[in-house]
């Protein structure tokens, strides 16, 4: 009996027609400066809406423009297109530069996520500073993960979504990989002391298999 209720209640509010739904999704995203979940657009637009799909269309109709439907993490965003980026240059100049030691700390964060302050420490084969780390939460590019089940239980880092759109990735699984970096000469061909930084997407599978239980939820 409450099924034949509810059925009759979803009947009674008609999602609009798939074109609207994209329009609606379009002048959110439009609007809004952060990336947006498909759960927070679900909560703005009308009921029986599916921006799954609006988003699927609408990325679709995007492709080929000055501004594309990028997906960033589990969120999306318009953004620049990617070959465009130059003519933007004077908006995203960062007058804060990072450090050499913020900008390795970084890296490592991004390739071997998630990761301790004592295992950054042994691949850079130096101490991490606090002004470092602090510098790389500030600008909201790495986040704390979860604690290690190990002695002490540390803290790791992971990087953010504000670092994978900035850097117009998807995901981390998008960050250059060994041989990449070694066809453009920004690694040498041996690998650096400590740590095998950066590692192909094979790898990174292979080494994150089994590791769910060495962390807290």
């Amino acid at each position: 009996m409450s099924e034949d209720i509810d059925q009759k209640e979803e009947s009674l509010f008609e999602a609009p027609p798939m074109g609207e739904q994209e329009r609606m999704v379009e002048a959110i995203l439009f609007a809004t400066a952060e990336p947006i979940t498909v759960r927070e657009l679900e909560a703005r637009l009308p009921h029986g809406c599916d921006p799954a799909e609006a988003l699927v269309h609408l990325r679709k109709r995007y492709e080929g423009r000055g501004v594309n439907v990028t997906r960033v993490g589990d969120a999306w965003a318009i953004r620049t297109a990617p070959d465009l980026g130059f003519l933007m240059q004077k908006e995203t100049v960062e007058t804060r530069k990072l450090s050499r030691a913020a900008i390795e700390t970084l890296a490592i964060i991004a390739y071997h996520q998630p990761v301790t302050r004592a295992e950054i420490e042994e691949i850079r084969g130096v101490s991490v500073s606090r002004g470092t780390v602090d510098q790389l939460l500030e600008l909201e590019w790495i986040r704390f993960g979860r604690r290690k089940m190990t002695p002490g239980r540390p803290v790791t880092f992971v990087v953010t979504q504000d670092f994978l759109d900035h850097f117009g990735l998807e995901s981390a699984r998008d960050l250059p990989g060994l041989k990449e970096l070694r066809a453009a000469g920004l690694l040498e061909n041996r690998p650096p002391p400590g740590g095998d930084l950066p590692r192909d997407a094979d790898d990174e599978d292979e080494s994150t298999e089994g590791q769910s239980e060495l962390f807290e939820d």
